[in-house]
């Protein structure tokens, strides 16, 4: 604080949105790269969504929509290295792993609850919207690859940090 008090630094940012050269771990950094990233990050994302939800009629689904989700996690690590990963992944990718593989298996199961064989698909009409019960298991995909491409990043590419 300084000696004007702490009315005249509530709204100042306490994090750094660009870390400094001296915390990349070594490699050259890019700022043109790093901004880049950041800018483009949120459009993919979003874009992977879409793909996710217009998968049953179209193309699309919860594999693609999740390798272009873990895409997005990709060029964040390649932007600034396992400190900019860990700013953007607050869940561990094991546990989005086995909430994926949960939902996926869970989806495919159900229907033999009912005599049905299984990954039976219904379909239910909710106002002008029509719901396919196989969108949880695109969803239960989706997570399961975004999860197993932000473990790998952290695994391999930590590996790869340490080498150099």
């Amino acid at each position: 604080m300084s000696d004007r008090g702490p009315w005249w630094e509530w709204d100042a940012p306490r994090e750094r949105w660009l870390l400094t050269e001296r915390d990349c771990n070594g490699w050259p950094r890019s700022l043109l790269l790093e901004v880049c990233a950041r800018i483009v990050f949120p459009t993919v994302l979003v874009l992977s969504v879409y793909l996710l939800f217009a998968g049953h009629n179209n193309s699309g689904g919860g594999f693609t929509g999740g390798l272009v989700a873990g895409l997005a996690f990709v060029l964040r690590y390649l932007a600034g290295g396992k400190v900019e990963l860990s700013a953007v992944v607050r869940v561990r990718p094991p546990v989005v792993i086995g909430t994926g593989l949960s939902i996926a298996v869970i989806t495919a199961l159900v229907p033999t609850l009912f005599g049905l064989p299984v990954l039976t698909t219904d379909v239910w009409q909710l106002g002008p919207v029509k719901l396919a019960t196989s969108l949880f298991l695109d969803v239960g995909v989706y997570l399961l690859i975004v999860g197993v491409v932000v473990d790998l990043l952290g695994t391999l590419g930590v590996s790869l940090e340490e080498d150099q």
